[in-house]
């Protein structure tokens, strides 16, 4: 089959089973998963998507996510965006009206069909309906939303940033060789063009994202990185260009949107084409100029030297202590507070020194799952799982493992954090020794890092320092799970024969058991 007609396929596959056309009301798409606003979450087939071939699992969070991994979620997501356009001009009805007349409907049939299925699994459906709801109220914070916003300011950006960042490092390989010295040159425009522009693409997103004018929000953060600033003095210093970078660039736009907004509501509407944009590029460039970019830039050199004194007093111990905790703020949705601070560090440094200490959190879990593996001979269910699931987490697409096999069982999830603790440690201590371990981009993880590897001490030596960080993570997950992850109770309860059955578990839920087989009553994990 064509790839376009396999991608094609997904999208159809997937689109009946949420509901329809009618029922998508956004589609955004992340790294790795396929991101959609529904109207009406109960028209969803949560069993029938991941039984899609190409469907790695399913999160619910602020949005219904369908994890397809890198590569295929781009191709699928225009698509399904197709798709759903083609079937909102065939049938605008809404889903809820389509359901209740036409009861043949696919999603209807297997909702129908499962709530009728036994009492017991009514009971523990609306008990996890009730349990989502609470806890995706306790996290709808004004903290978590502001941090949402921020990562969606920032993802956009990461294919370029991951483009740029294998071109810098092939580059820095060829210039190390002294091979293709007419070709680097190049390569070297290449690979800064995107970073020496990077706050003008932060603004037009920010004012994007926060209802603003895009081109405005990228018109005044394009004066952050204006070479003529040079000639301006703030707080009795010389402006620099790029001062005060993405942070500078991300105050700058969201200054302007509220300029803007504020200019619409009193403006006259006869004038609001000349006066809306010309207020808004004025007070919020001269803002920016003589404020935002002196402060934000003391802000981004701060950042900068605490990672640096962080790693250089903390070695190990600091290390040791953000691989263990990353799982966990990912969990929290706490992570996307540092998208920023990697961009900072990319920006100032060339590369961020947190990542591959981070990215040791995906070895603990793939140490774990082969943990689980060995331990559960009798599950096949679960070893299907991990078999499918392995090859992308050793890659850096961890969801697949930790929603369908380590969350679930509840301990295995705590010692493949352990695991992660260590693999961080250790290149946390190279960090304290002198052998600085950075990524010139944010996103991979994994062995989809070693492109994009950088530091201080030659690339031989930066890619054998992570190396052995992931052998750690991956031998100390394994050793912490195999020891320490299963309960005699844990071990009776699912290291029995079972039929194949996913496990529906979101990104808020908490641990709960995999689906039983049919011969098997359902219970809970044992727990931690």
């Amino acid at each position: 089959m064509a790839t376009e007609d396999k991608n094609r396929a997904t999208a159809a596959a997937i689109l009946p089973l949420v509901g329809g056309a009618a029922n998508v009301s956004s589609i955004a798409h992340c790294m790795t998963r396929l991101r959609l606003g529904l109207r009406d979450r109960s028209l969803v087939d949560d069993e029938a998507l991941k039984a899609i071939p190409a469907v790695m699992g399913v999160v619910e969070d602020d949005t219904y996510q369908i994890v397809l991994g890198p590569g295929t979620v781009a191709r699928v997501t225009p698509e399904f965006e197709q798709l759903v356009e083609e079937g909102r001009e065939a049938a605008p009805e809404p889903a809820a009206t389509e359901t209740a007349a036409h009861p043949e409907n696919p999603a209807s049939t297997s909702a129908s069909a499962s709530a009728s299925a036994s009492a017991s699994a009514d009971e523990l459906a609306a008990q996890g309906a009730a349990m989502r709801a609470a806890r995706k109220a306790k996290n709808a914070t004004p903290f978590k939303l502001f941090l949402r916003r921020i990562a969606n300011i920032f993802v956009p950006l990461i294919p370029a940033l991951i483009g740029c960042g294998i071109i810098a490092g092939l580059n820095g390989l060829l210039v190390n060789l002294g091979w293709l010295t007419s070709v680097t040159p190049a390569l070297a425009a290449m690979a800064s063009g995107f970073m020496a522009l990077i706050a003008v693409f932060v603004g037009f997103n920010t004012a994007k994202e926060f209802g603003g004018t895009p081109i405005l929000g990228g018109a005044v953060a394009a004066i952050i990185v204006f070479p003529g600033v040079a000639n301006i003095e703030a707080f009795g210093q010389k402006l620099s260009p790029g001062q005060g970078g993405v942070l500078g660039a991300l105050g700058a736009a969201v200054l302007a949107v509220y300029v803007e907004k504020w200019c619409r509501r009193w403006v006259p509407e006869a004038l609001d084409v000349l006066v809306t944009p010309t207020l808004t590029v004025l007070v919020s460039g001269l803002v920016t100029i003589f404020g935002l970019m002196y402060v934000a830039g003391e802000v981004s050199t701060a950042i900068g030297t605490f990672a640096d004194w962080l790693l250089s007093n903390g070695g190990a111990g600091a290390g040791f202590v953000l691989g263990g905790l990353f799982l966990p703020l990912v969990m929290l949705g706490l992570h996307q507070a540092l998208i920023p601070i990697h961009t900072t560090l990319i920006e100032q440094q060339g590369y961020t020194v947190l990542l591959p200490i981070l990215a040791m959190a995906g070895a603990g879990q793939v140490g774990a799952a082969v943990a689980v593996y060995f331990r559960l001979p009798r599950n096949e269910s679960i070893r299907r799982t991990i078999r499918s699931a392995l090859p992308a987490g050793l890659l850096g697409v961890g969801e697949p493992l930790i929603y369908g096999v380590s969350l679930p069982l509840g301990r295995p999830f705590i010692t493949a954090c352990v695991g992660g603790a260590f693999g961080g440690g250790f290149i946390g201590l190279f960090n304290q020794l002198g052998d600085k371990v950075g990524s010139t981009a944010i996103g991979p993880s994994g062995w989809a890092l070693f492109p994009l590897l950088d530091g201080n001490r030659g690339l031989g030596t930066t890619i054998a320092i992570y190396a052995g960080g992931l052998l750690v993570g991956y031998l100390a997950g394994f050793l912490a799970t195999y020891f320490f992850g299963f309960g005699k109770d844990l071990l009776t309860e699912f290291n029995v024969s079972r039929e194949p059955a996913a496990s529906a578990v979101t990104a808020t839920d908490g641990p709960t058991s995999p689906a039983p087989g049919p011969d098997t009553p359902a219970k809970e994990p044992a727990g931690v």
